[in-house]
């Protein structure tokens, strides 16, 4: 990104706008980032401009909804929507892993008509890496899509911004170094053109990001005491009791994205780890406004804790409270804090299988491809006998049918969704060669899935190395016996 660029003016709202859109964690920092901007308009007097777009709607803010990235024509119907009767709209598609058919479906539409939209791309794969496999009902893939931005690139029609920010500390988990750099980036881009516009002067980047530099400074400096908060989250869901964020202002908001995110992450319970913010959803200011009706996981307020939660806290839960002064540094050690505090939370509890997420919910076509690759990794199996090993854990059983086999992957991601450890399931069957009912009964014995994988192994280990003793001794005998004839 270059130092400097002549500043653009913010448009006309009546005419113009800005959306930014994307699916779980890239969503909710679409959200996250677009009431901030808005909200400091307002301040400024100015008519807010920006709106987000997230795959399954405001529910998908605080509560696991993965199926709705596989459909690319929801998301580009729901991008038509916002921008109807609009000149002029510059388009945000944020997709970590540059994967995501309902962000590609927008894209689409966007470059189908260049005369209202500017497509702008965040990821942080490179270009090349992009998702291949065919989109369902589509004629294009997540790649063509780029290829296609990077030839509109040279004559600034379109933008791709994808730094490559290497491996996640667990594996395919980009609600962390994926989040923050989303953060980062839109914040700097969206806070320099403002003052830009405002001031008429050339756009400086490189001053802004030193306060992002100060705050990463800061939050590591306090590695102990992070790491004391971690252990004792880990405690509290170890004991099976919960953690609790009570937070204000975007430091609230921060939190229940934090705790929205472990659910699909770990499979987690969502009372496991819980959002509260002062205010609830006249603070947050969300689209579709209170959504206490949808259930309990949606009741967000501080009464809500105070209500439902509190009378149930015992000693061995633990209750953060998030508050500070405003500014986007102490949003980004805030994030850094909870991703850790949540992460570290479940690795403690198990959920976390040499730094892979081994109890992750395969509710996407995305999670369905990751938890192949995954029992890959573990197995050292072929792709076509860890999918095999996935489906009979997906469906409880030892031979697949016909349909089973045939049937569409949503299908599937759909069945995946209604039951627990799939992933561990398939896991155990692969390598012990046993049956579905004897790996589930060998997993129920250990509440904690990685040490229950674990103990499976060895003994699958040990099992083997026994057999392969007797048979290195029955062959010996053999050998002796026929010496001695």
């Amino acid at each position: 990104m270059a130092d400097r660029a002549k500043p653009d003016r913010i448009p006309d709202p009546q005419d113009s706008l800005i959306v930014l859109s994307g699916c779980g964690t890239s969503g909710r920092l679409a959200f996250f980032i677009t009431s901030g901007f808005n909200r400091e308009l307002r301040r400024l007097n100015q008519g807010a401009i920006c709106l987000y777009i997230i795959a399954g709607g405001d529910r998908a803010l605080f509560s696991s909804q993965e199926a709705p990235e596989d459909d690319p024509i929801l998301g580009s119907l729901s991008l038509r929507k916002v921008s109807e009767g609009k000149k002029r709209v510059l388009f945000i598609g944020i997709s970590c892993g540059l994967s995501a058919p309902f962000v590609a479906g927008q894209l689409d539409v966007c470059l189908q008509h260049p005369d209202v939209y500017t497509p702008v791309l965040i990821g942080f794969n490179p270009a090349h890496q992009a998702r291949k496999e065919p989109i369902p009902g589509c004629t294009f893939t997540f790649h063509s899509v780029v290829e296609r931005m990077q030839e509109l690139s040279k004559m600034q029609k379109a933008f791709l911004i994808n730094p490559a920010l290497g491996p996640e500390a667990i594996s395919g988990s980009s609600r962390m170094k994926g989040g923050s750099a989303t953060k980062i980036l839109l914040e700097v881009v969206f806070s320099a053109a403002h003052a830009a516009n405002s001031s008429r002067t050339p756009i400086l980047y490189k001053y802004r990001m030193k306060s992002y530099k100060q705050a990463l400074d800061v939050t590591y400096s306090q590695a102990e005491g992070i790491a004391a908060l971690m252990e004792a989250a880990g405690h509290s869901l170890q004991c099976g009791r919960r953690v609790c964020y009570l937070g204000w202002g975007s430091l609230g908001l921060l939190g229940l994205i934090d705790a929205s995110e472990c659910k699909p992450t770990f499979g987690a319970d969502y009372e496991d780890i819980r959002g509260f913010v002062s205010g609830g959803y006249k603070e947050l200011g969300n689209k579709e406004g209170d959504l206490n009706l949808m259930g309990c996981e949606f009741g967000i307020t501080h009464d809500d804790f105070l209500n439902s939660v509190l009378p149930c806290l015992t000693d061995k839960d633990m209750v953060l409270l998030l508050y500070s002064h405003s500014g986007n540094q102490w949003e980004l050690s805030t994030k850094l804090l909870l991703n850790a505090v949540s992460t570290g939370a479940h690795i403690f509890k198990g959920k976390v299988y040499q730094n892979y997420m081994i109890d992750l919910q395969v509710t996407n076509s995305k999670l369905y491809h990751r938890a192949t690759r995954l029992l890959q990794t573990l197995s050292g199996r072929s792709e076509s006998q860890c999918e095999e090993a996935l489906l009979k854990a997906i469906y409880q059983v030892d031979k697949l049918t016909e349909d089973m086999m045939t049937c569409h992957l949503k299908t599937h991601t759909d069945a995946a969704g209604k039951g627990e450890k799939v992933v561990p399931l398939a896991l155990v069957c692969l390598l012990t060669g046993c049956s579905v009912k004897e790996a589930k009964s060998l997993l129920e014995r250990k509440a904690i899935i990685r040490e229950a994988v674990e103990e499976c192994l060895l003994k699958y280990t040990s099992s083997k190395g026994l057999k392969e003793t007797r048979e290195s001794e029955d062959k010996k005998l053999r050998e002796a016996g026929s010496l001695m004839m």
